[in-house]
């Protein structure tokens, strides 16, 4: 039965935004918020792994943005503190897997771009430091560290600092996120990295036309790699008209991915931001759209975490073995954490045999 699959197998969401909404609560109600409002619809949904992204928005820029990102990663860490029997920081994949053997959610803190570091790369070892074990280098726009996707038309690659940039996550065991980033700036990274890449939430251009998804050479170019792509639930990403928001077209960038990939390369990352808009949209507000697309639309029953369990049955129902199921739920995103995520800089040395 898909809900026993459901449960047993690991599922890792690798693009939620609930710390944007968390942190905007008082500190004093951060942890007790994601008690009652997130943690009863992670549970609902399964997840085992939740990656959360620090998302700088356009109010916080450039003068406060790196205040907001080290006050939402302490609110990550506030969250953990307050919280210490439901959930984890994880800084690498030894610590998910007993995180997750705790019946625990692993968290796992992560960069959406890097508004707060810009062109001072030598600030990524301090949010290392920090704990910080996922990160990309633009989003939409551009950033001194490279262009996003909606700049496509520049074809412009990494800057200096941001070939810098991506050294030093290898060198520090930060996994490098393509999602977001232009088509020339995945084809650069893609170029230089030694170490596998995550998309953290990027679907299939070929089955929706839309700069954020990611072409079947980009894909292939991902799993050559030895990365990781995790599909985008959101609506507006999958089909370009409303009829095509269901979980069968979720289902079928799901199945596309594995098959251009092959079935190892292939992840989900939903990026729920309905709620997050939302909660965090003033009432005065009405235009809550994303560079034109309808942020609120969502496929039914996946407008947020507790839905999870409706993709293992819509890939149960497409004929999918347990095994294949059991990696794209977190199977294939868990062996690149685990050999990737921490890995040992100069500054911190293994210990001795």
């Amino acid at each position: 039965m898909f809900t026993d699959l459901h449960r047993d197998a690991i599922v890792a969401d690798t693009h939620n935004d609930l710390l944007m909404a968390v942190s905007a609560r008082p500190p004093d109600r951060w942890a007790s918020f994601f008690r009652e409002r997130w943690l009863p619809q992670l549970r609902a949904g399964g997840v085992d792994v939740q990656v959360l992204p620090v998302f700088i928005d356009d109010q916080y820029r450039p003068e406060g943005a790196l205040r907001q990102t080290l006050r939402m990663i302490e609110c990550a860490h506030v969250i953990a503190e307050g919280n210490p029997d439901e959930v984890g920081i994880c800084l690498d994949g030894r610590q998910i897997d007993e995180t997750v053997a705790l019946g625990k959610i692993a968290l796992v803190i992560a960069l959406e771009s890097m508004p707060g570091v810009d062109a001072s790369v030598e600030l990524i070892p301090t949010l290392h430091r920090l704990g910080v074990r996922v990160a990309s280098i633009a989003h939409w726009g551009r950033t001194p560290l490279a262009d996003g996707s909606g700049q496509d038309a520049t074809g412009s690659r990494l800057t200096s600092d941001g070939v810098a940039a991506l050294a030093e996550m290898e060198r520090l065991g930060m996994v490098f996120d393509i999602s977001h980033l232009s088509a020339s700036g995945v084809a650069h990274v893609l170029e230089l990295a030694t170490r596998p890449v995550i998309a953290t939430h990027s679907s299939a251009r070929s089955l929706r036309d839309h700069h954020r998804n990611l072409t079947d050479d980009q894909l292939r170019a991902v799993a050559a790699n030895g990365g990781v792509v995790c599909v985008n639930f959101l609506a507006a990403f999958l089909a370009e008209k409303p009829e095509g928001y269901t979980i069968e077209r979720l289902a079928d960038h799901i199945l596309h991915i594995a098959g251009v990939t092959g079935i190892d390369h292939v992840g989900l990352g939903p990026d729920f931001i309905r709620e997050v808009m939302i909660d965090l949209t003033p009432p005065c507000c009405e235009d809550q759209s994303v560079s034109g697309l309808d942020a609120l639309a969502s496929v039914p029953g996946l407008d947020g975490p507790s839905g999870m369990p409706l993709v293992t049955e819509e890939l149960v129902r497409r004929g999918l073995g347990e095994d294949e199921i059991r990696k794209i739920l977190g199977g294939n995103v868990m062996r690149l954490f685990r050999a990737e995520m921490g890995r040992p800089s100069p500054a911190e040395p293994q210990a001795a045999p």
